[in-house]
């Protein structure tokens, strides 16, 4: 209805259809007779209140609009439901969209969890994380949580179904630093899935097995010593020169593989002596130069600021460390070694770069902001290196008691 043309209301009859009239289509007709655009009102505290409902054409009578007007007045004086047509549309559409929303809801629930890591959760890692990362936990979903649970929706899951996962993996040889790496992998799984609707809260593992998980030990303890660093970087450099500097970089600095793999020349801060290492881990640290390491990158050809310091194939970022370091290491120190913790590998030379400056006094948070470590509880592994430092603690404040003898001293109250 146009709100500036007139139109010409007829009243229906009041007797029978009290407050509905109608005003008919100038050339649309409804069978053999013209449209008719019906309204009705009624009276509330006083007032008369109107509203349009529609054509005829559009299945409204006389009958059916005075219904509405009669449902509505009886909504007014119990205080429930829609007052207008106006109102019922909109608690209609409302309604729609909860039923919706429910369903959706129950087909997210409904999700299994193979189809949600596939569909969702794995496409979205491999945006957000590095190949190496993406690519293992896919592995640790399809040999371990895919075969257990990946058939199941979360809600179905239960502590039991996620234990069964952990003692699978130990049962059948493997480590359990690798059952610890799936389950958390799963857990990362769940809380996305949770963000997502498609999860309820993830069940808790038993305090047994979080006992077990914590008390496993799988750090690296072998670090070098220097004359043992010595004849590892004098091999290295018979071999490579490039990968000598490296595992300089890594003993000297603290550095990891990959921030060195990604060093560009824009981060090496030859006026002050500084690597500033840029989103490793989500973090930035800015790390200082040993003299060594300084002359060294003092003596290269520097290019652009944007280059690879040490570029990989086709100039991209190299993705491993080369195999002759675990050649020379083995040759050297891994003969006959069969744990794990006590092999030389290209990261000892950051355990060992870590492990020097402990026993030479560095507290455990410097090292902690110099490796670039997420908690101090990682860098405590390296704490028993300094056994004497809670004899210096005690030997501090001896010295500071000693220096202030007889000033503001407070006398031991007397016992009567």
């Amino acid at each position: 209805m146009s709100s500036n043309k007139k139109v010409n209301w007829i009243q229906v009859d009041k007797k029978h259809f009290p407050g509905v009239r109608y005003y008919k289509h100038e050339t649309r007709k409804k069978g053999v007779k013209l449209d008719r655009y019906f309204s009705g009102s009624y009276q509330v505290q006083g007032k008369r209140k109107f509203m349009g409902f529609g054509w005829s054409s559009e299945g409204w009578t006389e009958r059916k609009v005075l219904d509405k007007i009669n449902e509505y007045k009886h909504n007014v004086k119990t205080g429930n439901g829609p007052t207008t047509l106006k109102e019922e549309i909109v608690l209609k559409e409302a309604e729609k969209a909860k039923i919706k929303r429910v369903a959706q809801k129950k087909e997210r629930e409904s999700l299994t969890i193979d189809d949600y890591f596939y569909q969702e959760y794995y496409p979205m890692i491999q945006r957000q994380k590095k190949s190496k990362t993406y690519l293992r936990e896919e592995s640790l979903y399809r040999n371990w949580i895919k075969e257990n649970i990946g058939h199941r929706p979360f809600n179905e899951i239960t502590k039991v179904n996620i234990e069964t996962i952990y003692y699978d993996i130990v049962e059948s040889g493997k480590s359990i630093r690798t059952a610890e790496y799936t389950l958390t992998t799963l857990k990362q799984i769940w809380r996305e899935a949770k963000e997502r609707g498609c999860a309820p809260d993830m069940p808790i593992i038993s305090k047994a097995l979080k006992k077990k998980i914590s008390q496993n030990n799988n750090a690296r303890i072998r670090f070098l010593s220097q004359k043992e660093a010595d004849i590892l970087l004098f091999e290295l450099g018979k071999k490579s020169i490039d990968l000598y500097e490296k595992s300089l970089i890594s003993l000297h600095c603290g550095l990891r593989a990959g921030e060195i793999f990604n060093l560009t020349w824009s981060q090496v801060d030859l006026e002050h002596g500084i690597l500033n290492i840029i989103d490793s881990k989500g973090k930035d640290r800015s790390v200082h130069m040993s003299e060594l390491v300084k002359e060294m990158m003092l003596s290269k050809d520097r290019v652009a600021a944007h280059n690879l310091v040490y570029p990989g194939r086709e100039g991209k970022a190299s993705k491993q460390i080369s195999q002759v370091f675990r050649q020379v290491a083995n040759e050297l120190f891994n003969k006959r070694i069969d744990d794990r913790r006590e092999r030389v590998t290209f990261h000892t030379l950051r355990h060992t770069c870590a492990s020097w400056m402990v026993m030479q006094g560095i507290s455990l948070y410097l090292v902690q902001k110099v490796l670039g470590h997420s908690t101090i509880q990682v860098t405590e592994r390296y704490s028993h290196l300094a056994p004497d430092q809670l004899q210096l603690a005690a030997g501090a404040i001896n010295k500071a008691v000693a220096e202030n003898k007889g000033k503001n001293i407070i006398p031991f109250p007397k016992q009567a």
